[in-house]
């Protein structure tokens, strides 16, 4: 499994770096996919060629690793379009397009009530029906589309659960950016927030907000963390406060580069300097 891991952690990093890199919200989604796309064929090769030693890794292949990679592919196919559409029209037109595109959401999440409490609860008692290859006893009309094209890649809920997983990001992003297009339509008044919409992931936003804290940089270190938290979430409108000591303990746990946001910024900003100096 180390091989398919590696895989998802090189796809986490070349998506942050493209993010942090990128000119627009446009081009950050169609290199994604890009990117996406190559960690799948990746994985697929490896599947077909090498398979797993039991079934235990394989239910944790497509119930975690897979859906990684094919929901983050998901949710950048579903940027590019509502992007492109930016485009094309004025703000109210893509305010109701993006609507609309919250209420597929909410009908999908009806229609899958199922699928997503098992998600939610952490289920596991139908993990080998769900997330193993080729059972005869599941109905052909109930494999879908996706499993049907490619048994040797796709389980009955792997495309369900990655769906899921994308659906989580999409609603994200859609609520940043209608909160900050209502923003910018209010009259006479200046943004100092809300304009601004925060398209790391959560986890990275902790790592800053710890990083802050412990470097005393903000009222002279006269500052929990709860209010820095409060602080970013009236920036960016994330809220974490509920998660915020969770995902530091996510990065606590980490076997290595336990700083990796922080990390890759450095990075992204020493590229830049060296890039502006050979110039």
């Amino acid at each position: 499994m180390e091989q398919y891991s590696q895989i998802i952690t090189e796809l986490e990093a070349d998506l942050k770096r493209i993010t942090m890199t990128s000119e627009s919200m446009l081009n950050t989604a169609k290199t994604a996919i890009r990117r996406c796309r190559i960690a799948l064929v990746e994985l697929r090769w490896i599947v077909i060629n090498q398979g797993f030693p039991d079934i235990t890794s394989e239910i944790r292949f497509f119930k975690e690793i897979k859906p990684m990679a094919y929901s983050r592919l998901l949710f950048y196919q579903s940027v590019f379009e509502i992007e492109s559409f930016r485009t094309k029209y004025d703000s109210e037109r893509i305010k109701r397009y993006m609507k609309v595109k919250m209420d597929e959401i909410q009908i999908f999440m009806e229609e899958n009530a199922s699928s997503i409490q098992y998600y939610n609860c952490g289920f596991t008692y139908l993990d080998s029906l769900y997330f193993v290859r080729e059972r005869d006893e599941i109905p052909v009309e109930l494999r879908g589309s996706q499993y049907l094209m490619d048994e040797q890649f796709n389980t009955w809920q792997d495309h369900t659960f990655s769906v899921l997983m994308a659906n989580d990001l999409l609603v994200e992003y859609l609520t940043q950016e209608i909160n900050r297009m209502d923003n910018q339509e209010q009259p006479n008044q200046i943004l100092l927030f809300g304009q601004f919409s925060w398209t790391g992931s959560k986890i990275d936003m902790v790592e800053l907000i710890y990083a802050l804290f412990f470097s005393r940089v903000i009222n002279n270190g006269k500052v929990t963390i709860k209010e820095l938290t409060k602080l970013f979430f009236q920036i960016f409108n994330l809220n974490l406060e509920k998660e915020v000591y969770r995902y530091y303990t996510e990065i606590q746990q980490r076997k290595t580069e336990q700083t990796k946001f922080i990390e890759q910024m450095r990075s992204v900003l020493q590229q830049h300097i060296d890039q502006n100096l050979s110039a």
